[in-house]
C-alpha cells in the first residue's frame, strides 16, 4: 500500500498551471515532501540534489530498460534494440560504446566552424529587423542543421525530419503522451537514407554506424542490424533537435530578464560558456528523468517498493540551496560543476558536449548582432510536451 505525503503539496507533470512555473512547487517539495508520491499517476519523485544524484548513480535499483519517461514505463511495451538511452547493462554498455566513437570530444570540436556557418546563415538575414521569433529563426534551425549534417540528411529533407521528431514528443495539453514503440522508435523515416548510404558511404554518423563492428552481449562479433540502426538514428535525431532548441529559447528569455548579466557577457565573451552552464542549471530543457524501481529501496526513511516508478526531478535538484546557494537566483559567475541537467552515471547525456558547443556558438554570434532585446511574453507559447519544457514560440523585440 502506498504511503501518503505528510504535506498537502501537489505535483503533476501534466498540469498546465504547474508547468508554467514549477519552481515554487519544487521548492515546497524539497522542504515538505523530499520523497513525494502522486496517487493519481502512481509515481514517486525526489527533488533534492543528493537524492537525485544518488538515484541516477544506482542503475541496478533504478533501471532504464523499461523506458526513461513515465508514459513509456507505464505502457509496458517492448522496446526495440538500439534504444541505448533506455537500456541496462550489458546491452547499454555495448551500444553506448558505439555512440561514444561518433560523439567523441575531438569529433564534436571539429563541428565548430560548421555550426558557426549555420548561425551566420540564420542570423545575417535578421539584421535590421525590429522583432522576430527566436525559436523559428534560430532555435529550430541550428540544431536541425547540425544534427542533419551529422546524420547525413539532405538539406531538402531536414525540416521534415525535424518536424517528425517534434511531433513524436507532442502531447495534448494537460494529458500524458500517447506512446507506442511504433510511434516513437521505429525509425522508418530514415529507411531510404540508410539504403542510399549502403551504396554511397560518406563522412557522417550514418555511415559510421553502418560500418561499425562490435561484440554484442552474446559474444558475437557483428554489425548493427537494420532495425537497430533505424532506432539509433531516431533517438539521435530527436534528442539532437529538441533539447538544444529549448536551450536557445531559455537563454534568450533569461538574458532578457537579467540585462546587467547580459551586458557583462556582451562586454566579455569569455563569460559565454559560464552563461550557458547557468542557463542549463536554471532552466534545464528536461525537468525529469524516470526509472523503473527494480527492488525495494529506502529513500528519505521510507520504502519505495519494487515495481514503482521513480521520477528524478533534476530541475528541482539544480535549484536545491543545499548544493547551489540561493538556487533560484540566476548567476553566470556561479560554480556549476555539479549540476544534474545532463543526468549522471552511465546514462550521462551523450550529446552534452554538442549541446554546449551549439549554445555557446549561437550566443557568440547572436550577441554580435543583437546586444539588447526584450521578450514579448504575451505572444510567447510553451511547447506542449511532457518530456521537455521550453518555448514553441518566443518573439524577441530588438532594442
Amino acid at each position: 500500500m502506498r504511503s501518503e505525503n505528510a504535506s498537502d503539496v501537489y505535483y503533476d507533470p501534466y498540469d498546465v498551471g504547474i508547468i508554467a512555473d514549477p519552481y515554487p512547487v519544487y521548492r515546497r517539495m524539497r522542504k515538505e515532501a523530499p520523497l513525494y508520491y502522486n496517487a493519481v499517476h502512481d509515481f514517486f519523485a525526489v527533488t533534492r540534489a543528493e537524492d537525485v544524484e544518488r538515484g541516477l548513480m544506482d542503475p541496478a535499483t533504478f533501471i532504464s530498460g523499461r523506458g526513461g519517461i513515465l508514459e513509456l514505463i507505464r505502457a509496458e511495451i517492448e522496446l526495440p534494440p538500439g534504444v541505448f538511452i533506455f537500456e541496462d547493462p550489458p546491452a547499454h554498455t555495448i551500444h553506448r560504446r558505439l555512440m561514444n566513437r561518433v560523439f567523441s570530444p575531438r569529433r564534436v570540436a571539429e563541428l565548430e566552424d560548421k555550426v558557426r556557418q549555420f548561425c551566420v546563415q540564420c542570423l545575417d538575414p535578421l539584421v535590421g529587423a525590429d522583432r522576430f521569433d527566436i525559436i523559428a529563426e534560430l532555435g529550430a534551425q541550428v540544431p536541425m542543421k547540425t544534427i542533419s549534417m551529422l546524420l547525413g540528411i539532405p538539406e531538402a529533407d531536414q525540416e521534415a525530419i525535424r518536424d517528425h521528431a517534434d511531433a513524436n514528443l507532442r502531447t495534448e495539453e494537460g494529458k500524458p503522451m500517447q506512446v507506442s514503440s511504433e510511434r516513437l522508435l521505429s525509425g522508418e523515416v530514415f529507411a531510404e537514407y540508410i539504403d542510399w548510404r549502403v551504396e554511397h558511404p560518406s563522412d557522417d554518423l550514418m555511415t559510421d554506424l553502418l560500418q561499425a563492428e562490435f561484440v554484442d552481449e552474446t559474444g558475437t562479433r557483428r554489425r548493427l542490424d537494420r532495425q537497430e540502426l533505424l532506432t539509433y538514428l531516431e533517438v539521435v535525431s530527436g534528442a539532437g533537435n529538441e533539447t538544444t532548441n529549448r536551450l536557445i529559447g531559455w537563454s534568450a528569455k533569461v538574458l532578457a530578464e537579467h540585462p546587467d548579466q547580459r551586458r557583462a557577457v556582451v562586454e566579455d565573451r569569455s563569460l559565454v560558456p559560464g552563461m550557458i552552464e547557468e542557463v542549463l542549471r536554471f532552466e534545464p530543457p528536461a525537468h525529469h528523468m524516470a526509472r523503473y524501481v527494480a527492488k525495494d529501496v529506502e529513500v528519505q526513511g521510507r520504502t519505495v517498493p519494487e515495481g514503482s516508478v521513480m521520477i528524478f526531478l533534476v530541475a528541482s535538484a539544480n535549484r536545491d540551496d543545499r548544493r547551489f546557494p540561493d538556487g533560484d537566483r540566476f548567476d553566470i559567475w556561479r560554480d556549476n560543476r555539479r549540476t544534474l541537467t545532463f543526468g549522471q552515471g552511465i546514462h550521462l547525456c551523450l550529446g552534452a558536449a554538442l549541446a554546449r558547443l551549439e549554445g555557446r556558438i549561437v550566443f557568440e554570434e547572436f550577441l554580435d548582432r543583437f546586444p539588447e532585446w526584450d521578450v514579448d511574453l504575451d505572444e510567447a507559447h510553451l511547447s506542449p510536451t511532457s518530456t521537455v519544457r521550453g518555448w514553441e514560440r518566443l518573439p524577441v523585440v530588438i532594442r
